[in-house]
Order: C-alpha cells, then sequence, then structure tokens
C-alpha cells in the first residue's frame, strides 16, 4: 500500500468513526434529559439545534436546560444570541458543522438535541436549494401582512401548499413569508423543493426519537406551561415588552402574554392559548419527524440502556 493509499484509508476510518446522535421528537417529551444522560454516559458534548434556546433572553419561555442540566454536560448553542441578532437556519448550519469538526478531532460521538426540525435537518441532511425569487413577491407579503395579519397569510399558505401548512412553524411570519414567496414565484408548492437531495457529512448520524400516546404529551405540555407560570414566565415576558416587535418574541410563550399585557386578553386565557398553540406546535413536530428516515422510535419512559445498547450496536456494526 503506497503512502497515499494509507492517507485515504486514515481519512476514510476517521470519518466513518465520528458519530453524531440526534434525539428528535415532541417539546416536552424529555429530549434534554436524555441527552444529558447520554452525554455523560459517552463522555462527550452537546449540540442544541432548537432555535428557540438561542437566544440568552429567552430562558423560561423556551424551556431551556437550567443552570444544574448544563452544568452537569457542556453544552453548545444555548443562549449564545439575543433576539436582536439577525441569525437564521442557514447561520447556524455553519456554525454548527464548524464546532462539529472542531469536537470530532478529540471526540468520536456527539450529542445533537432539538425540536426544531429545520434546523435538525440543516446539520444532518444540508439545506435544500432554492430558486431565486423576485423580491416584489417578499415586499407584497410584508405589505399584507401588515395590513390584513399573520391569519390572512397562513389561510394563502394553506391554499397554495398544504403541506407545508402541517409542518410548518405558523406563528413565525418569516418562515410563513418564505414559503409562500418560493411557491407564488415558481408556481409550485414550497415543500416540492425540500429533501430533493441530502449533504454528504463528514460523520453518521444516529437519529433517536422520543414518542408517547398524544394525549400523554399534550398533558406534559400542559403540566409544562403551568411550570412555566409557576418560574416566572410573566415576569420574563414582562421584561421584554418593549422589544415584542421583534421576529424572535413572536413565538408561543411570548405573543400570547404579550396580547395580555397590552390589554387585549385575560391572563387565564393567554395561558390557555399557550397550552393549545404548543400542542399545536407539537402535532407540526411529530408530523416532521416522521418523514425521518432510519429514525430508531422509543416510548419516552423506556430505559436508558435499551436506547445506549441500539447506539453501541449501530456503532459496533
Amino acid at each position: 500500500m503506497t503512502v497515499q493509499n494509507i492517507v485515504i484509508f486514515a481519512a476514510i476510518v476517521y470519518i466513518m468513526n465520528k458519530y453524531l446522535i440526534s434525539i428528535i421528537g415532541p417539546t416536552a417529551i424529555g429530549k434534554t434529559s436524555l441527552s444529558i444522560q447520554l452525554a455523560r454516559h459517552f463522555n462527550t458534548d452537546i449540540i442544541s439545534a432548537d432555535s428557540r434556546q438561542f437566544y440568552k433572553e429567552m430562558r423560561i419561555g423556551t424551556a431551556a436546560p437550567t443552570q444544574e442540566e448544563l452544568s452537569m454536560a457542556k453544552h453548545h448553542f444555548i443562549h449564545h444570541k439575543s433576539i436582536e441578532d439577525d441569525y437564521n437556519v442557514g447561520a447556524f448550519e455553519q456554525d454548527a458543522l464548524a464546532k462539529l469538526d472542531e469536537l470530532f478531532k478529540v471526540q468520536d460521538i456527539v450529542i445533537m438535541v432539538g425540536g426544531s426540525g429545520l434546523y435538525v435537518d440543516a446539520i444532518t441532511k444540508g439545506l435544500d436549494e432554492f430558486p431565486d425569487i423576485d423580491p416584489q413577491i417578499r415586499i407584497e407579503l410584508n405589505s399584507k401582512i401588515e395590513k390584513e395579519g399573520l391569519e390572512a397569510l397562513q389561510k394563502q399558505l394553506k391554499a397554495l401548499d398544504p403541506s407545508s401548512y402541517k409542518t410548518i412553524a405558523l406563528d413565525n411570519p418569516h418562515r410563513i413569508i418564505r414559503a409562500l414567496e418560493v411557491s407564488i414565484g415558481t408556481g409550485k408548492p414550497y415543500s416540492s423543493f425540500l429533501n430533493r437531495k441530502s449533504t454528504k457529512r463528514p460523520f453518521k448520524t444516529i437519529t433517536i426519537g422520543l414518542t408517547a400516546e398524544r394525549s400523554i404529551i399534550y398533558s406534559r405540555i400542559n403540566e409544562r406551561v403551568d411550570k412555566m407560570m409557576n418560574d416566572g414566565l410573566l415576569e420574563e415576558v414582562k421584561s421584554l415588552q418593549c422589544k415584542q416587535h421583534l421576529n424572535a418574541l413572536n413565538t408561543v410563550g411570548y405573543k400570547e402574554l404579550f396580547n395580555y399585557l397590552n390589554g387585549e386578553w385575560p391572563l387565564d386565557f393567554s395561558v390557555s392559548e399557550i397550552k393549545k398553540n404548543s400542542r399545536r406546535f407539537a402535532k407540526r413536530q411529530l408530523t416532521w419527524f416522521k418523514k425521518t428516515e432510519n429514525c430508531h422510535w422509543f416510548d419516552y419512559k423506556s430505559s436508558l440502556n435499551s436506547i445506549i445498547e441500539i447506539i453501541e450496536n449501530e456503532v459496533i456494526n
């Protein structure tokens, strides 16, 4: 074997021996707890792919790991941005891949956890490519949302692209406008451009999915919202009221309480809307994640050992 072949063989072995353990599932299912247990077992770091937990001002309402949880394993991309920063999935893909390259130099296994399907796919598959769109379409959509509200764009998306309507974050104007401008500009549904190809990554991905009966998921969501309120969510939202126009804050748990603080809704109704919208979000998460290929699905009560066994069998094989 020549020196060149030895170098090539060594590079292949290096790539094949690096594993990203991706933990997916609906909100409140227990992903954070599992990620920490796996990180401690494999003595490795955690990459967060939760787009709401990036922002340091949003701690309670995003169910970010507590200080105690953060101390139990090294986390990356938790509270590393401000709500005033312009940060998107493309920037995250670039940053996270750079961090993974750094971590894989010293570790064979890294954990990734998050409920933001687009951000998870950006790392495991790469972002989809879209044709250039006439910028006038976005201008018109922005004008429409100002005059008619977000609901008008939601209805338009449902008519043009029912598939995206079922999976996209309907409370996120940026996501809806992006899907609409592609659908209008190309004459084809935004969803038809998704998952056309996967980008080859220099690591293998082992995906672990957590799930439960729908009634259990909804019950856990309701309990989490109650805990958030007891932990001071209203005070957190009140401290951000002057910045409620920012896109990062147009999300479940914040927009409903802004309506209360602005005198539009009673507090009890605002809390019930947080629960309802969180349940809807979980439903969209499940629809998105069910498309994940080669995912090992576990009931949320499954033992840690049973999950570790699956991971170790894949690593060995």
